[in-house]
């Protein structure tokens, strides 16, 4: 076996990425330390990693998002670096830079990297130096007058977005110039209290679209290779739901997106895992919105039909190593689904159903992978996100692969919470879904 590129790492993180990184260090001979919350102490990321350091209460501003306490936590256990998975401080500039002052590495992109590409009014700048198109839009906008005068140049409706958000977080859509007036200093609001800034940016709203992005991993010594593209069209007020790979876009506008996503990635000499997010048209049309600095909660889609482990990549390229695959030995075969297990209620307009697990049967079989920290007994908190598990199926073709997921779903049992696979279910019989025909407003328009 290769000597491991650390002897221990720090995981700044909980749920299933945490269990996730867990995983591939263990394979990988190295030992991990894992922070969390009073709440999650019974988690499986607790049990099972190494070491395991409290790091403050429920609210993650005192805990997960709590710095200071998890570089002493980091420096204490002796971890050299620390995996920030995603969400919390994976997109902190500022926590990377300070992981760097104190002899911790960060596994992920440079501070520099972050700030350039973080904010959706980077992402634009650099976008635009590549070649790359993007929608039709406004840098960081600061006060409503400002607002109002860009949406009349761009034309309504338009999109106001968070420029460091992520998620679906702090966007609103807004038709009129009175809506404008009352929603921006709202909008402002949610993105201080979301990601602690709040600074705005505007896009045309585009009615009906794709969602398609691009998985890239470079070394930061120039080399940046991409591991194809996904779909993750299926959501609900932006926020994924169903991710495939690849996507069913035509061959030739799936290249040039491929061939975007990497350009981008190149300009900026990228290191570690990223995604490049970009909207498709409904004419063919491809617009960059923003590049996520960090391992994607979809990246499983991507890893099943490269059999690729992300995770072990992004800790070798940590550790100094180039990337050890060429572009013309990246291998894509198959099909991939991932449907986010949430603990929501979809008849009730995805209401958060928080509460104990009292029965967990996992589907299994050929194709079959689940990604969770759940287990029987397990208390959902109310104080983070709704997901239980992420429930992935391959298969050598798209209609095989649907068929697969529907009989994975409906082994599925989560008992004592509402959750989403019932509509999944549904999903993977509509005839639209069936034939690739989604689009981001397919919960509206193609479920009857």
């Amino acid at each position: 076996m290769d000597q491991p590129p650390f002897k221990k790492i720090l995981i700044a993180n909980r749920g299933e990425i945490a269990l996730r990184v867990i995983r591939t260090c263990k394979e990988m001979g190295i030992k991990t330390v894992v922070v969390y919350s009073q709440p999650d102490e019974g988690s499986l990321p607790v049990l099972l990693a190494d070491e395991s350091v409290c790091v403050g209460p429920a609210a993650s501003k005192d805990s997960y998002l709590n710095i200071p306490n998890i570089l002493s936590a980091a420096l204490i256990t002796g971890a050299e670096a620390i995996h920030p998975g995603y969400g919390f401080m994976a997109e902190n500039p500022d926590f990377a830079e300070m992981c760097r002052d104190h002899g911790i590495v960060f596994i992920g992109p440079t501070p520099e990297s972050m700030r350039a590409l973080g904010s959706k009014a980077g992402g634009r700048e650099i976008a635009a130096e590549s070649g790359v198109p993007t929608v039709p839009g406004t840098g960081v906008l600061e006060t409503v007058d400002e607002a109002l005068l860009a949406a009349k140049q761009i034309g309504y409706p338009v999109l106001l977005k968070a420029s460091a958000g992520g998620g679906g977080r702090g966007q609103k859509v807004v038709r009129t110039q009175e809506e404008l007036k009352s929603l921006f200093n709202q909008a402002q609001e949610e993105a201080r209290l979301y990601f602690g800034d709040e600074a705005i940016i505007m896009e045309k709203f585009l009615e009906e679209f794709r969602h398609v992005e691009v998985q890239v991993l470079g070394d930061g010594q120039g080399n940046v290779i991409h591991i194809g593209e996904r779909d993750c069209s299926i959501q609900r007020r932006n926020q994924k739901l169903i991710e495939e790979a690849p996507s069913t876009l035509p061959d030739s506008l799936r290249q040039e997106i491929l061939a975007a996503g990497v350009r981008l990635a190149k300009h900026v000499n990228y290191a570690g895992a990223g995604t490049l997010e970009f909207i498709v048209d409904t004419n063919g049309h491809f617009y960059f919105m923003e590049m996520n600095t960090r391992i994607q909660v979809e990246h499983c889609v991507s890893e099943m039909i490269s059999q690729l482990d992300f995770i072990r990549e992004m800790l070798l390229i940590a550790s100094g190593q180039a990337l050890r695959i060429k572009q013309e030995e990246v291998k894509l075969y198959g099909h991939a689904i991932e449907c986010r297990i949430n603990a929501e209620d979809p008849e009730k307009d995805f209401r958060p159903s928080a509460g104990k697990i009292t029965n967990l049967h996992v589907a299994g079989g050929p194709g079959v992978r689940f990604d969770s920290h759940a287990y029987a007994g397990y208390q959902i908190p109310p104080h983070y996100d709704s997901l239980v598990g992420k429930l992935i199926v391959w298969a050598p073709t798209r209609q095989e692969a649907i068929a697969r997921m529907k009989r994975a779903l409906e082994e599925t049992i989560v008992d004592g919470v509402k959750t989403t696979i019932p509509l999944y279910i549904k999903i993977m019989d509509n005839p639209y879904y069936k034939r690739g025909a989604v689009l981001t407003n397919f919960l509206k328009t193609r479920m009857e």
